[in-house]
This record gives C-alpha cells, sequence and structure tokens, in this order.
C-alpha cells in the first residue's frame, strides 16, 4: 500500500508529504529534493541511501528540522514542522531528536560522561538524574569503563558510541543517524551498526543516511534516492 493511502494511520513517526527543496542563487535553481513522499513507523529502521548528490544531506536536515522544504509537508510525531517557529523547532530537536553524525561532534576536552550529560543540563534534568541516565547509556553502549576518558583518549569507534549515548540521553522519539559510520574502519563500523540493530529491536525508531550499501543492509528497510526522487523503497 503507497503512503499516500496511509495517512491516517496513527502510528507513524515521520511523514513526508510532497516535499520538495530548491536552492535559488541568483538565476540559478537546484533542485535538491523533487515532490517526495514516504512514511516511517515507530519503531522502524530505515536507511535512506544514495550517492552524492541525490538529496540524502538535504532530506537529513528536512527531517531533523534543521532546514525547511521549499513545498509540502513534513510531520514528526504528529506534528506539522512547517507551523513551528524557531522557539518550537529547537525543542522538538531536543526533545524528540537524537541526533548522531559523521564527525561524533564531541567536546574534546569534556569526559565521556560530560559530553553525555550536557544536552540534559540544558533541558534542566536535575543533576542525579543527568548522571543515573549518561552512566547507563554509556554501560548500554559498551563503555562503562571509559566514562571519565576524554575524546582524544578513545578511538573513532568509541568516540561514535559516546555520541551515541548523547543522542539516547534525551530519550527521544526518533534518532537520526547522518553517515555514522562515515570516519571509521570497517571493524568499527560494524560495531556501531550492531548497537545501532540492538536499539532498533528495543524500539527505538532509527533512520539513517549512508551511501554505503553494506551498511544499508543493517536497516530493516531501504530507501533509494537518486536526483532527488525516491527511485527505491523496499523492505530488508
Amino acid at each position: 500500500m503507497s503512503a499516500e493511502c496511509l495517512w491516517g494511520i496513527k502510528n507513524f513517526m515521520i511523514k513526508v508529504k510532497h516535499v520538495s527543496k530548491i536552492y535559488r542563487h541568483d538565476s540559478l535553481e537546484t533542485v535538491a529534493l523533487d515532490d517526495i513522499s514516504f512514511a516511517v513507523s515507530q519503531g522502524e529502521f530505515v536507511a535512506i541511501i544514495g550517492p552524492s548528490g541525490s538529496g540524502k544531506s538535504t532530506l537529513m536536515h528536512i527531517l531533523g528540522a534543521l532546514d525547511t522544504p521549499t513545498s509540502g509537508s513534513y510531520f514528526l510525531d504528529g506534528e506539522d514542522v512547517g507551523r513551528l517557529n524557531d522557539d518550537e523547532l529547537a525543542d522538538i530537536r531536543n526533545k524528540k531528536i537524537g541526533f548522531v553524525f559523521q564527525a561524533y561532534n564531541l567536546l574534546p576536552r569534556a569526559t565521556a560522561l560530560k559530553n553525555v550529560t550536557l544536552p540534559m543540563y540544558y533541558a534542566g534534568v536535575p543533576k542525579e538524574e543527568r548522571l543515573k541516565r549518561a552512566k547507563e547509556y554509556l554501560e548500554m553502549v559498551g563503555l562503562g569503563d571509559r566514562i571519565d576518558y576524554n575524546p582524544n583518549q578513545l578511538s573513532g569507534g568509541q568516540q561514535q558510541r559516546v555520541a551515541i549515548a548523547r543522542a539516547l540521553s534525551m530519550q527521544p522519539k526518533i534518532i537520526l543517524a547522518d553517515e555514522p559510520t562515515g570516519n571509521l574502519a570497517t571493524n568499527q563500523s560494524l560495531e556501531i551498526m550492531e548497537i545501532f540493530k540492538k536499539l532498533n529491536e528495543e524500539g527505538h525508531t532509527i533512520v539513517m543516511i549512508t551511501h554505503e550499501p553494506n551498511i544499508a543492509q543493517f536497516a530493516k528497510r531501504i530507501i533509494s534516492l537518486r536526483d532527488g526522487k525516491i527511485v527505491g523503497d523496499k523492505k530488508n
């Protein structure tokens, strides 16, 4: 059944309806996304794959409420993101989305524990609860014995584990992972993907951008983009 026939189902975490994104500079137009529609159910693990220039990064920015479409609608957990003001967008990013980036984006002079607690600190979570959650999630990703290490004392794979623990710390509705293995060696990449696979088995909704077919295979569904259009959408 097509996405268009399913909009009424309530357990969708993401609904993208006829979204286009056009970048304009002087008289030049670049179409990054061209009338795409899809939906992601709660608990799904979706990989969005495509070559460079296919529109993956633009789509990730829209899904993460970091950018807005030129036309079309995007609903996250039932909210029409296009109707939100800047403060509401910041709030939805902080409370409903856990980001995992290719570059980890950790504070270099902060311990793993502090890196994980920071989003909770800014959200006003009490200190005792911050520390409890941070230790729990670092333990979950296999770094219970590295909580006092700074990023420069950790391997790339371990730094990405810290980033995953940080993404989980606010107990988000969805995890968005943008090329999460892009900077990692093969063995580290597989370890990170096993963590995502386990998180999904525990009920987390995950949407991952990747250009690597072997990484996409860890997802339960693969959406393929090319030239800003969806050219494939299959269960894995």
